[in-house]
């Protein structure tokens, strides 16, 4: 007789025995990242105005790449459901090398562009030349980025979450201290402005990759095994994920854009609720993080019925802590302004900050929806939904672009909204009551 997993005796603890690890890990990069706008915020609004592009890009850069961490987690989570330990090893190894290639050549092929990057992204004079200065030296952490995806996804796929905790929060506390150090130029450092975090990012990620690399060898082994087949398969399922990551990345690019088009104190109140969006969106991907990998576990042991019980279990939980973050936002909004709004920047920020605050509930379930998927291995559905979604709040953005509102940040962050409100309905239509041909339709 199968032993019985624990979830299925305890499914409460067990899935917040995982999650809560996995909350502060997710938590903790963009922790770091509020940390670099306050401080980057001291330097000025153009300061501010080119850490969002240079942020803005490189985050979508690396969500390009994703699937590294997404498919291997799933991967490796059907694998440990089917009890075959072996695969599960060599799944990982293989997407950690082909990480370090990918990162390389990221590294040869984006660096000519950055200039034509910063432009496109409508940076202009002071503002062009910061971006530029951040994302030359951001893009020297590119492998270490990558690498870390992989061994992430390795070790969440082995329902390890706990590993991947302590490793982003000893990386990030680097990162905080090295960018008081290169910012300001204390101690023996110079004063390198928003080159300086961006060069502290770097460094990290690099102590980060190497101590992932470690601890999957130390806990799960070193298997060299290469299959052509699986690399085949994390290719494709690369393919849906690119298509998929690279609307978001379009959708929010545009955004970031838009906002930048209507002026530096704009593009700078933008920085800060989108440094905050990303943080929240974080936060609520640590149920669909630990749903992923439940979900993958009980596909791969072909059960079907405990799989949907995750999947409510999960959705559940994250829409009560979506309702809990707009409480917490509402009440919350006076201290974000002092700590990460230039005052030249304050009156656009409100209404658009209320906008993103009663949106939580709706883009928690966009993301628990997304990680069920993503355990099931449905990838090509998540690809049509982003498709759908993306096209339509495009259209959108375009629309309020022509009229130019007088709150301009305001109505970008509506369509923001309209923009996940899409994702959660075809995420939960795709289960409740299951349309088309869902591993998760009730049979």
């Amino acid at each position: 007789m199968t032993q019985k997993h624990p979830f299925e005796i305890k499914p409460n603890r067990t899935l917040l025995t995982l999650a809560i690890p996995v909350l502060f890990s997710m938590v903790a990069e963009p922790l770091t990242g509020l940390v670099d706008t306050a401080f980057v915020a001291k330097l000025g609004p153009e300061a501010l105005a080119s850490l969002g592009i240079g942020t803005i890009v490189f985050s979508s850069v690396f969500w390009i790449f994703g699937f590294l961490g997404i498919g291997t987690q799933t991967e490796v989570s059907h694998a440990l459901g089917k009890d075959d330990l072996e695969r599960a090893s060599s799944l990982g190894w293989m997407a950690a090398g082909i990480s370090a290639v990918l990162g390389l050549a990221l590294i040869v092929f984006v660096y000519p562009f950055l200039s034509s990057i910063a432009v496109m992204m409508g940076g202009e004079g002071a503002v062009r030349n910061l971006a530029v200065d951040y994302m030359s030296y951001r893009l020297l952490g590119g492998p270490a980025v990558l690498i870390v995806l992989a061994c992430f996804g390795s070790l969440r796929g082995y329902q390890d979450m706990r590993s991947p905790l302590w490793i982003a929060v000893g990386m990030n506390v680097i990162n905080v201290v090295l960018d008081w150090c290169l910012v300001f130029g204390k101690g023996p450092f110079p004063v390198m402005g928003v080159g300086g975090a961006a060069l502290a990012s770097s460094i990290s990620q690099w102590i980060g990759a190497v101590w992932a690399v470690l601890v999957v060898r130390k806990h799960y082994g070193f298997n060299t095994g290469f299959s052509f087949a699986d690399a085949r398969r994390l290719f494709v399922i690369g393919g849906d994920m690119f298509v998929r990551t690279g609307c978001v990345c379009m959708f929010l690019l545009l955004c970031t854009r838009f906002a930048t088009k209507a002026g530096a104190e704009s593009g700078a109140a933008h920085q800060a609720i989108r440094q905050f969006f990303v943080f929240l969106a974080l936060f609520l991907d640590a149920f669909a993080i630990s749903g992923q990998s439940l979900v993958g576990y009980f596909v791969g042991r072909a059960d079907r019925v405990t799989a949907r019980k995750v999947a409510a279990l999960v959705c559940k939980w994250s829409f009560a802590t979506g309702v809990v973050l707009t409480i917490g936002m509402y009440l919350g909004q006076q201290p974000v302004v002092w700590l990460l709004v230039p005052e030249e920047s304050a009156m656009v920020f409100g209404p658009a900050w209320l906008a993103v605050t009663f949106l939580q509930p709706i883009n928690a379930l966009s993301f628990a929806t997304d990680g069920i998927h993503l355990g099931t291995g449905d990838y090509r559905y998540l690809r049509n939904a982003m498709l759908i979604a993306v096209l339509t709040s495009v259209g959108l953005l375009y629309v309020v672009d022509w009229f130019h509102p007088q709150h301009m940040l305001f109505w970008i962050w509506v369509v923001a909204g309209i923009w996940t409100s899409l994702r959660a309905l075809l995420g939960m239509i795709r289960i409740w009551p299951g349309i088309g041909d869902g591993p998760l339709a009730a049979r």
